[in-house]
């Protein structure tokens, strides 16, 4: 139940008071932290999957590993965190890319939110790249809307590209955002791909069937039972010319992940659709389209969990030092980024492989009472936060900073596996869903405690800043 909506309906009630009583509260503590942390800024008058990177046209996301946050004492918990206030300036433009910003105002703001700083590299995954990607897609056709090209000019594309960075590092986005997302300017140019204006793309596309395909995409059906995205791709090998070779030659299908031409023309599609189509529309589409991409894998890196084995080979009952080793090793990995909850699922998934790979096959998530929250970077103190595994944004408020809601917070068992080889896991086969919510065994007054958790999610999970 949704928790504003919980309110308004139990004036009067426990969740209602406690909502109050929080809200006095965050207020009066970020009154502190701000006093204590921030200098005074100006803030300005001025009136914001994936081009795919280069690795294919179904593969996750690309992410550098260069902006993986390191801790250097992984088993230490996290410093405390505190609301902060996007540094909002004046940006320096070149003057030299010819388009109105002004006139994409407000998904610049979206894009800045959602890859503010210090924010993005722990939300890369999920909620800043998949948005970057598109807003860079959606610029390309924003660009060219007056013309009879789809793409933006070589001349141009280097300038554009600056300035498009600039102005959401003036309105709170990382400015490592290129090197996080491994986005650049011929992102916008099409590249390769030998249809880049509107009479050849008309000639050589249906695009009676691409627009009525992606008019509306279901973010529930999408991922599933594709509409939109087969349009895309059947679009994407008409322009790109390899239609007919795939027609006489079906071992080209194996080649699809290493074409640039594809990836390109993919881009010059999506410039298309958002010259036809409302701009918000084909941008939550495109961050549809990631969400199908990134919840298919664990972003999560693992090493060998040598110590954990090593504990746990022959525990049969619960043992303070598996146990031990067990937490010591997830507390390293939970601090890589926030994840979704269907991600987690696949991340607790493909470490239990490992583990029984090496030996293990008690299953030491129950034992050790593991959850699929602590795959997830841990806020609220010790509880994780599982963030949606539909498309999401990061919030934000005057009064409370930049932050975001958490889907999942509850204990919810992590999954072990029934063997120790990891098979592609699809969430699409009718006998696949998510875990149950807990009992009311678990979970005395689940409106209340959930009521709560949203909150404090929205209000009190703002950005990360440790405190030196």
């Amino acid at each position: 139940m949704d928790c504003f909506q919980t309110v308004s309906r139990l004036k009067g009630s426990l969740c209602h008071q406690l909502l109050l009583f929080i809200i006095w509260l965050s207020s009066f503590q970020e009154l502190v932290a701000v006093k204590t942390l921030l200098e005074p800024i100006n803030v300005s008058s001025m009136s914001e999957l994936a081009s795919s990177p280069s690795s294919g046209l179904f593969d996750p996301i690309e992410i550098s590993p260069s902006v993986i946050p390191h801790y250097p004492n992984p088993v230490e918990p996290l410093p405390p965190m505190y609301p902060v206030f996007p540094n909002r300036y004046e940006p320096n433009i070149t003057g030299k890319c010819p388009v109105n910003f002004s006139l994409m105002s407000s998904l610049m703001d979206k894009t800045a939110s959602d890859c503010a700083d210090p924010l993005a590299a722990l939300l890369r995954n999920v909620i800043c790249c998949p948005q970057i990607s598109s807003f860079l897609h959606l610029f390309q056709g924003f660009y060219s809307n007056n013309s009879d090209k789809l793409v933006v000019q070589d001349a141009v594309a280097n300038y554009c590209f600056t300035d498009i960075i600039s102005i959401l590092a003036s309105r709170g986005a990382d400015s490592n955002v290129p090197t996080i997302c491994s986005v650049k300017s011929s992102n916008l140019t099409g590249g390769s791909c030998p249809v880049k204006d509107v009479v050849t793309f008309e000639k050589t596309v249906n695009t009676s069937k691409l627009l009525e395909a992606c008019s509306t995409v279901d973010p529930l059906k999408e991922c599933c039972r594709p509409v939109c995205q087969p349009a895309i791709m059947e679009a994407t090998l008409k322009i790109s010319g390899r239609q007919l070779m795939m027609d006489e030659n079906k071992n080209m299908v194996g080649e699809l992940n290493h074409s640039d031409p594809l990836a390109d023309c993919k881009g010059v599609v999506y410039s298309y659709l958002s010259r036809k189509l409302p701009l918000d529309g084909v941008n939550n589409a495109l961050r549809i389209f990631s969400t199908c991409k990134v919840n298919k894998v664990c972003p999560l890196s693992f090493t060998q969990p040598s110590e954990v084995i090593e504990a746990c080979r022959n525990v049969a009952a619960p043992s303070p030092s598996c146990c031990s080793s067990l937490n010591t090793y997830i507390a390293g990995i939970q601090k890589q980024m926030l994840i979704t909850n269907r991600q987690a699922i696949i991340c607790a998934t493909v470490f239990g492989s490992m583990l029984r790979k090496g030996g293990i096959m008690t299953n030491i998530y129950e034992l050790c009472d593991v959850d699929l929250k602590d795959f997830s970077m841990q806020v609220f103190g010790q509880a994780g936060c599982l963030l949606r595994s539909l498309p999401d944004d990061v919030l934000f408020d005057n009064a409370t900073g930049v932050g975001l809601v958490c889907d999942l917070t509850d204990n919810i068992a992590a999954p072990w596996p029934s063997s120790s080889s990891m098979s592609s896991m699809s969430f699409c086969a009718p006998e696949m869903s998510l875990p149950a919510l807990p009992t009311s065994q678990t979970l005395k007054n689940p409106g209340v405690y959930h009521c709560f958790v949203q909150f404090l999610a929205l209000v009190n999970f703002l950005s990360f800043v440790p405190l030196v």
